[in-house]
């Protein structure tokens, strides 16, 4: 396998905190405080097709933002160190900017910083892209930061590049309940969940940097919503250094996810993992899991939500480093139990549970089987209480029909 070479277009890098550090609280005493009335007004009156170019400069905006049912709409700064949009004395309004049933978005250029809440929430629409966006919570890591950076929900043909997320208490690029999804060539640090694909059909993630969150990348499928997800690849990411402390709020699903995680499949069905350099995450490079680990809530089994990690391929990637010092005592505990003081876990970990009615013969069918090429498996054996916890690597080798590369047409090709 090839490693892993690609530069993040530089336009996407400005802005951003020195690798390895965390950014510091900005000074915003300076900032103009009279734009933010242009661009309100702006928002309010848009009209189909319309281009709302905001120039250079450091901008106090105080009210969130939207713009509604208004189809063809392009925002563009003059770029994402050049055009910054402060939130930090924001004093109503639950987003930064909140888009809603607006088709053929655009958004690009621009940087977002400090919302009390979701920085920027696109919802209801088709044809979104988000390009050379930087969203961040300036003072680092809180959990008083708002929950979600780069926000797109319930949305088709959704593609983000070239874009920052820092700071997230739960998602610095999340994708949810959408279909049709390119996430590329971005950067997502210091957030709980650096990248995150839930409930969604038909998503590629690719070119990506997901360092120093909690959790690098994660697949998930949730109850409680209308929809399942199905068809995630990722690939030729680099995940590395996901040690942030989880600073999530209590009771939230990725307030339960192990610092020190480099991408985690929790519930989620046909999704492939191949091609990433996943490097020196603590606890775990790969982890899959049903829902009854997820520590989050119980499931209703009245519902038809499947809480099984099934269809999965982790084909070859390079792993380096990682898995010698997990977060929690549970983990630790297995981990020295089972490869001494000085031992790592595997660079694949699962959980253990299986939905035994699909079961032929006490085996999984074949389409439906968690795959993994080269590498061992550690079968934590949870539904057990790890009693049977054991390498399985050689149950694991098998492969699965290829899912389809997701094509955006002219939308992905659009520069």
């Amino acid at each position: 396998m090839d490693v892993l070479r690609f530069t993040i277009i530089a336009a996407a890098a400005s802005g951003l905190a020195a690798c390895g550090s965390e950014p510091e609280s900005r000074d915003v005493s300076g900032f103009d405080r009279d734009y933010q009335t242009t661009l309100m007004e702006l928002l309010l009156d848009a009209e189909p097709g319309q281009v709302i170019e905001i120039p250079a400069g450091q901008f106090i905006i105080e009210r969130g933002l939207s713009l509604a049912d208004v189809d063809g709409v392009t925002i563009r700064g003059a770029g994402a160190d050049e055009t910054i949009l402060s939130f930090a004395e924001q004093r109503q309004g639950a987003e930064g900017l909140l888009v809603s049933g607006s088709d053929d978005f655009t958004i690009e250029n621009l940087a977002i910083e400090d919302t009390i809440g979701d920085a920027l929430k696109i919802t209801d629409g088709e044809n979104i892209v988000i390009r050379g966006v930087r969203v961040e919570w300036t003072n680092g890591p809180s959990t008083e930061n708002g929950a979600y950076a780069i926000y797109p929900v319930q949305s088709r043909n959704v593609l983000i590049e070239n874009s920052i997320a820092i700071g997230a208490s739960d998602a610095g690029i999340y994708v949810g309940q959408s279909d049709e999804i390119i996430v590329r060539n971005n950067i997502a640090e210091y957030n709980v969940a650096g990248i995150e694909i839930e409930n969604s059909r038909n998503a590629d993630v690719y070119g990506n940097i997901a360092r120093h969150n909690t959790g690098g990348v994660l697949v998930f499928d949730m109850p409680h919503l209308p929809r399942a997800g199905f068809g995630t690849r990722v690939f030729n990411n680099e995940i590395y250094e996901n040690n942030t402390d989880n600073f999530g709020h209590a009771g939230t699903p990725v307030a339960s996810v192990p610092a020190g995680t480099g991408m985690l499949i929790n519930a989620g069905d046909g999704i492939e993992v191949f091609d990433n350099v996943l490097r020196n995450n603590r606890t775990g490079h790969v982890i899959i899991s049903s829902f009854f680990s997820s520590g989050w809530s119980d499931v209703d089994t009245t519902s038809d939500y499947d809480p099984y990690p099934e269809s999965i391929w982790i084909g070859p990637n390079v792993y380096e480093g990682g898995g010698g010092n997990p977060d929690g005592l549970e983990l630790q505990a297995l981990r020295v139990a089972m490869f001494g003081p000085t031992g790592r876990f595997p660079p694949v970990i699962w959980d253990g549970y299986a939905d035994s009615a699909k079961m032929v013969d006490g085996a999984m069918p074949e389409r439906l089987r968690i795959c993994v090429e080269e590498v061992e498996v550690l079968n934590a054996d949870l539904p057990n209480d790890a009693s049977e916890a054991r390498l399985d690597g050689d149950n694991h080798r098998c492969t699965l029909d290829r899912l389809a590369p997701v094509d955006l047409g002219p939308l992905a090709g659009a520069r």
